[in-house]
């Protein structure tokens, strides 16, 4: 079983239309909100672009070099979701952001991080995909062909076992505001996926200037490393 269908798919058997994911930017003055389905839609279509284009499978090492966003999460929860080890630096496939410099000899995509999901506003970098404009086109929904053993490389050093172990250790619920990055492994497993094993509702903040007023009008506790 993957760590998204463990940590997430159970999610999907509540209510679907609850807030999941709230992303300000307080550079940018945004605000977007995802619902469990929504992002159970871009986790999907994420899944099924790297399954069809670039054959991940499970054990697949593909580099998400991406900060804490509402589209890295569809991004990580699609490629565990088909089974891929999340790394810092891998070979087979990369999905950066648009000034990043991808790893020799990977496939790239380039994430927009645009709030309202547009893909990049000019042409992608030479030998680079736009990530949104491409997985768009693909399913809905996401049906894995192939069964992801608990020993596969999920996140880091990590395997998915440990992944969804470690998630649920530090599991929390209710509404929670966090402005940690998610890095490979502490971050995304602190940030994110506690959250999603817990069954709360994340507000992340992305260069932070008003946490304290967005703490108030989410009615939202702060979270921190742990």
């Amino acid at each position: 079983m993957s760590v998204t269908e463990a940590l997430f798919r159970p999610l999907l058997a509540g209510d679907r239309t609850r807030p999941l994911i709230t992303h300000y930017d307080d550079a940018a003055g945004t605000r977007v909100e995802l619902s469990v389905a929504t992002l159970a839609n871009w986790a999907a279509k994420t899944a099924n672009w790297l399954s069809e284009e670039f054959d991940v499978e499970p054990g697949t090492p593909v580099t998400v070099d991406l900060p804490a966003h509402w589209q890295t999460a569809g991004v990580l929860l699609g490629a565990w979701w088909c089974g891929a080890h999340v790394t810092a630096s891998a070979p087979e496939v990369a999905l950066t952001t648009v000034d990043a410099v991808p790893p020799p000899g990977a496939a790239w995509a380039v994430v927009s991080l645009d709030p309202m999901g547009m893909g990049l506003r000019g042409s992608p970098p030479d030998g680079a995909l736009d990530y949104i404009s491409e997985s768009r086109m693909f399913g809905d929904d996401f049906f894995p062909v192939r069964q992801v053993p608990g020993s596969t490389p999920a996140l880091g050093a990590l395997t998915v076992a440990e992944v969804v172990e470690s998630a649920r250790e530090k599991a929390i619920s209710g509404r929670v505001l966090s402005t940690l990055e998610w890095t490979v492994p502490d971050g995304v497993i602190s940030g994110l996926l506690s959250v999603l094993a817990g069954g709360g509702s994340l507000v992340q903040v992305s260069n932070p200037s008003k946490a304290d007023a967005h703490l108030e009008s989410e009615r939202a506790t702060p979270i921190t490393a742990s």
